[in-house]
């Protein structure tokens, strides 16, 4: 589990909790179509279930949760329409902040951290970590805007992302070829060719959704029918 929110009251302590169960999602450990039983997660980020109820509100409204008449809230599995959207949105979110971005930006330094981890993380076989660490990857990139108001919203639409991942059957196929595009994005950025970087993310974005559209199509075709 995550951090427990930060002690606080009324509003506030509701939207820490959202922000800690989102976290939970990026972090790929809580999967698409799970059940969240309600003690045991409000037990475990320390809050009242009327606060994770809350809470669970929020993501509604994000479309993160949904909840069945009579059985409980679920976890969301973005279908393929929602996917092609989400990298829709990305390309105009993360191709902006890098191309817009000043060389030498501070932030260059959680960019390079992310890379360095999920390097050290698939040469351990540790894909769940990769994929992690590929979402703050793509985080950092989008703080090189420097509004927290995209940073946020970026983090909901990571979120549904990481859903859709978590969904497939492999996730080194899916990580493994992008670690080292990471790097290539990176060595961009470190010579301040800002323009080059956001166009082989541009590049990185169509391969990457080819990747998780062909996975999901091929985990159609050898599912029982």
């Amino acid at each position: 589990m995550s951090p427990r929110p930060a002690e606080s009251d009324g509003a506030d302590l509701v939207e820490r909790t959202a922000l800690a169960i989102r976290d939970l999602l990026i972090d790929g450990r809580l999967r698409p179509g799970q059940q969240l039983v309600e003690p045991a997660l409000a037990a475990a980020l320390g809050v009242s279930r009327n606060t994770l109820r809350e809470s669970f509100r929020i993501l509604m409204h994000e479309g993160l949760l949904l909840r069945h008449p009579n059985r409980g809230v679920f976890v969301h599995a973005p279908d393929v329409a929602e996917i092609l959207d989400i990298y829709r949105v990305r390309r105009i979110i993360e191709e902006q902040a890098v191309r817009g971005a000043a060389p030498k930006h501070p932030g260059l330094a959680a960019v390079r951290a992310a890379v360095g981890q999920a390097v050290r993380l698939r040469d351990a076989g540790d894909w769940n970590g990769v994929g992690t660490e590929n979402m703050r990857f793509h985080a950092a990139l989008v703080a090189l805007a420097d509004s927290p108001r995209l940073a946020e919203l970026f983090a909901r639409l990571q979120a549904e992302l990481r859903l859709a991942f978590v969904t497939l059957d492999s996730p080194e196929y899916l990580h493994d070829p992008f670690v080292d595009e990471n790097r290539r994005i990176v060595a961009l950025l470190d010579d301040g060719r800002m323009g080059e970087a956001a166009d082989a993310l541009d590049a990185y974005f169509t391969r990457s959704e080819r990747t998780v559209l062909a996975a999901i199509e091929r985990g159609r075709a050898t599912r029982p029918r």
